[in-house]
């Protein structure tokens, strides 16, 4: 069957290549962690969502192949329907829409209990990532542990499952960090960033009944704007009000969630960020980036001011679950709103090549490929 694969460590080597149809009785990663008897899952691969970390992959600024081998198969925002399932699988049946989790579990404690997410270990596995093949193929086996059911009514948004499950975790990690402060209503919130996790996120915290402010750098109206203002948000362009402006104009915010992938934004929030409040840094950012800020002033600040930083990646079942209620919780409350981050549908794995072009387009808010109907 055929897979979109790259050569870790060689620059720009996507390649379409044949790899085995796999069998419920496979193992595809035992290396790291074998599936147990009868928990098997057959799933046909319907979407794969592909983003910035696809790209990186390919430029050869991480990732590595499986042991014994010299690709890797990428693709890491699965959407799918189960195809057969083992003889002791519970969570799904035959015909089922699913998603399914990146990471799988080293040899931690975190990993032991559950929490591969957050592992202590160096080294990581993450499907299509890093040491573990991923989902961009027309079918796969994984262990049901990993997979994540899929409301029907939902199948439209089902490959926004994984992006989402980010969102829902970095903030439930927030406001679980912040219960050391006992009480902590945030009343007011600066998104950074408006791409598909800075949407989502904006969607998640007004949900929670929170003013959001959304900021990006491109002047409105587009499509952007758009759909932050259709959740009940406000986009701000930072070409027209600074960050320091907003400031002045509506007050510090409670929380920030950083989603830019810029690294001196990263910091320069942590400039206005107010008393008791928890900024949620999101972005991976490669390569080297000097910044100056008031060192002294910031820890000044943030230490009189008892603020946190929460650093948060990757996310495990129930975060995807979480990432899933949102999602339908979303839907009901703004309709048809969320779908419209899905703007660039590339047909069949064959377009590989015009997938990559879009990850370089500015425009393209969501990239993904339909790989089967």
């Amino acid at each position: 069957m055929k897979a979109v694969a790259v050569l870790p460590g060689k620059p720009n080597s996507v390649h379409l290549r044949d790899i085995p149809a796999p069998k419920l009785t496979d193992q595809p990663h035992p290396h790291v962690c074998r599936i147990p008897d009868g928990r098997a899952v057959l799933v046909k691969t319907l979407q794969i969502g592909v983003d910035a970390t696809d790209r990186e992959i390919n430029e050869a600024l991480y990732g590595n192949a499986p042991p014994g081998g010299d690709h890797l198969v990428i693709g890491h925002e699965l959407f799918g329907r189960v195809l057969e399932v083992g003889s002791k699988v519970t969570e799904v049946k035959p015909g089922d829409f699913v998603s399914c989790t990146v990471r799988r579990p080293g040899g931690s404690l975190f990993d032991q209990i559950g929490r591969n997410d957050i592992t202590s270990e160096e080294v990581y596995y993450e499907r299509g990532i890093n040491l573990c093949h991923g989902y961009l193929t027309e079918s796969f086996v994984d262990d049901a542990e990993y997979i994540v059911k899929v409301p029907q009514n939902l199948k439209h948004l089902g490959v926004l499952s994984e992006p989402a499950s980010v969102c829902a975790k970095a903030i439930e990690q927030a406001f679980l960090a912040q219960q050391r402060l006992q009480v902590w209503q945030p009343r007011r919130a600066f998104v950074m960033g408006a791409g598909q996790i800075g949407l989502l996120a904006t969607m998640m915290l007004k949900l929670r009944g929170i003013e959001v402010y959304t900021l990006a750098t491109k002047p409105g109206p587009h499509r952007k704007s758009e759909i932050v203002e259709a959740y009940g948000a406000k986009y701000i362009s930072t070409k027209q009000t600074s960050l320091a402006e907003l400031v002045k104009q509506v007050g510090k915010p409670d929380l920030i969630f950083e989603a830019t992938g810029n690294a001196e934004l990263c910091f320069r929030s942590m400039e206005v960020l107010a008393h008791n409040g928890a900024l949620i840094w999101t972005s991976i950012t490669g390569g080297k980036h000097e910044v100056t800020v008031d060192a002294a002033r910031i820890n000044l600040e943030w230490v009189l001011g008892n603020k946190l930083l929460v650093a948060s990646v990757n996310g495990n079942r129930r975060h995807f679950e979480l990432g899933i209620q949102a999602l339908s919780h979303g839907e009901h409350t703004y309709p048809g709103v969320t779908e419209r981050i899905l703007t660039h549908p590339v047909n069949g794995l064959d377009g590989y090549k015009e997938m990559m072009q879009l990850l370089e387009d500015k425009e393209a808010l969501k990239v993904y490929v339909n790989v089967a109907t």
